[in-house]
């Protein structure tokens, strides 16, 4: 496996299919790259020399890719929410920030689905049982 900024590329997969597991490079970044360091994009990952390696290294180099781009995202975020914009304060209440609806949906920034106000005959039952008690002392 290639190791390119730090990653492990897959083998069997084509150049421009395998850099797009780096964190920050997408389709369409990956023409750019392959462009500036003169790789072909159908060769396979495994096929690739060492000077190609470094190539590619170079041009991934110059760009915010990786660590640098996941710290200035979360820097980011983390400055608004100091400066209490709406963004800001939806992103510490764990919601969507960017307009999405909540009333249904949003499962996966909410999380699963938790019941409120409703409790069973015996929890509930439990429930005042214990405050009787609390009373009377």
């Amino acid at each position: 496996m290639p190791r390119i900024v730090g990653v492990n590329v897959p083998d069997g997969e084509k150049v421009d299919l395998a850099l797009t597991r780096i964190y920050g490079i997408g389709q369409s970044n990956v023409h750019l790259v392959l462009e500036k360091s003169k790789v072909g994009a159908s060769k396979r990952a495994k096929d690739l020399t060492e000077e190609e390696i470094a190539s590619l290294n170079q041009v991934l180099g110059e760009m915010k890719v990786e660590g640098d781009l996941r710290e200035e995202i979360r820097n980011d975020i983390e400055r608004l929410k100091q400066i209490g914009t709406y963004r800001g304060r939806r992103h510490n209440a764990n919601l969507p920030a960017r307009g999405q609806r909540t009333r249904t949906n949003a499962r996966t920034k909410r999380g699963s689905r938790q019941t409120v106000g409703a409790l069973k005959k015996e929890v509930f039952t439990k429930l005042e049982e214990q405050t009787k008690k609390e009373e009377k002392k």
